[in-house]
């Protein structure tokens, strides 16, 4: 069925097409509020409430084209991870006012969607969200600074040790003789 037609029988409320969207992209949202929150319990509780503020607020969505609903769902997973993780209080950050070395090469290469999926899951909280932002939905740090409310040099901080984490984490893999691709 056309999304199009979905999308409209959405905003008419009709429940056949609010299921027929939601299985359609249940499984890629799910995937986002994992990203940010790192558990499966609380990321699915993230998303349940990000399509029931999808379907609440859909006479506001305009349908542009392929990939427009998938574009608008995951702003919201985003948001409603965001919301989660303040309410419970679980994004600390570091304030660092320092110069910052650029990674030399970027080791994710080598590794499979879903292994880089399990790696960034284990990042702790601050670097999770900020690695997400900056590196999955193209941020700037000044708007991650913007949107979390810390320093722009926070968000720099946090970048840099979620890029290093991630790279010990990449070695210590490699060093166990685990395959990267």
């Amino acid at each position: 069925m056309e999304a199009t037609t979905i999308i409209q029988e959405c905003k008419n409320n009709q429940p056949w097409a609010q299921k027929a969207l939601f299985e359609s992209f249940a499984p890629v949202m799910m995937n986002v509020c994992r990203r940010y929150i790192g558990n499966h319990h609380d990321s699915e509780e993230v998303m349940l409430s990000g399509f029931m503020q999808f379907f609440e607020k859909i006479k506001l969505f305009e349908y542009r084209g392929e990939g427009s609903i998938q574009a608008y769902l995951g702003r919201i997973m985003v948001n409603q991870s965001l919301m989660f993780l303040r309410k419970h209080q679980t994004m600390i950050y570091e304030d660092l006012q320092e110069n910052f070395i650029s990674e030399s090469q970027d080791a994710l290469d080598e590794l499979s969607a879903q292994e880089i999926m399990r790696l960034i899951t284990a990042l702790p909280t601050g670097y999770r969200v900020v690695f997400n932002l900056f590196v999955i939905e193209g941020l700037t740090h000044q708007q991650i600074a913007e949107l979390l409310q810390i320093k722009e040099g926070t968000s720099k901080s946090q970048l840099s040790k979620a890029r290093r984490l991630l790279q010990q984490m990449i070695t210590k893999m490699e060093n166990h003789g685990i395959q990267t691709k």
